[in-house]
C-alpha cells in the first residue's frame, strides 16, 4: 500500500475521532506541528528510521519529542502506532490529508499565490474575495515570490493550476514562433518549379 493510501486511512481515523470529540481543529494543529518537525529534522528521522534503534527505544524518543511539542495523547497514540509498524515516513501526507479532510468539512479551500515580487496586502484581499466568489467558499491563500515568472500570477487550488505568468505567456509565444518559424521551411512562399514550354 502506498504512502498516501495509509497516510489516508489513519488521517479518516483522526478526523472522525476529532469530529466526535469535538476537537478536530486542535487535532489538526498537532498533527501539523509534528510533521513540520519531522520533515524539518534530519537527525530525527534518521533516529526513527533507523532499524537498528530498538522499538522500545524509538517510542521513547518519539514520546519525549511529541511531549516537548505539547501534543495530546490521540496523536501521541496514534503516532506511537505508526512508529510500531515502521511508518512514520507517511507523516507529511497524514498532515496533509487531515487537513483537507478538516478544510472540507470547514468550507475552506487552500489556495497558494506564486508572483514575480511580493504582492501588496490588498492585492492579496481583492484575489482572495475574487476566488471565494467564483468558488463560493473561503479561501485560505498563501503566498510565494518566485522571480523567474518576470511578471503576472501563477494560481494554485488543489489540483487546478491557473497561470498568467509572463514566463508563460513568453514560452508560449516561443513555441508560437518556433511553430511558424518550421512551416515557413516546409511551405516555401513562392513556386519551386516553373512550367516553361
Amino acid at each position: 500500500m502506498s504512502a498516501e493510501a495509509v497516510a489516508a486511512r489513519y488521517a479518516q481515523a483522526l478526523f472522525e475521532l476529532g469530529v466526535e470529540m469535538g476537537n478536530l481543529p486542535a487535532l489538526t494543529d498537532e498533527i501539523r506541528r509534528v510533521g513540520e518537525t519531522y520533515e524539518g529534522s534530519d537527525e530525527l528521522r534518521a533516529v526513527l528510521g533507523n532499524p537498528i534503534v530498538d522499538a522500545a527505544s524509538r517510542q521513547a524518543i518519539l514520546r519525549d519529542v511529541l511531549a516537548r511539542l505539547g501534543v495530546g495523547p490521540v496523536v501521541t497514540n496514534t503516532l506511537g502506532l505508526l512508529a510500531e509498524r515502521r511508518r512514520l515516513t507517511v507523516l507529511p501526507y497524514l498532515s496533509r490529508s487531515l487537513q483537507r479532510l478538516a478544510d472540507e468539512r470547514a468550507g475552506v479551500v487552500r489556495a497558494t499565490v506564486t508572483s514575480a515580487t511580493p504582492l501588496a496586502d490588498g492585492y492579496v484581499d481583492e484575489l482572495r474575495q475574487q476566488l471565494e466568489t467564483s468558488l463560493g467558499k473561503r479561501v485560505q491563500l498563501e503566498r510565494e515570490v518566485d522571480p523567474t515568472l518576470l511578471g503576472g500570477l501563477i494560481t494554485r487550488i488543489g489540483d487546478r493550476v491557473i497561470d498568467g505568468s509572463l514566463r508563460t505567456r513568453l514560452d508560449r509565444l516561443r513555441q508560437t514562433m518556433l511553430t511558424g518559424q518550421a512551416t515557413l521551411q516546409v511551405r516555401p512562399p513562392f513556386p519551386t518549379r516553373f512550367d516553361v514550354r
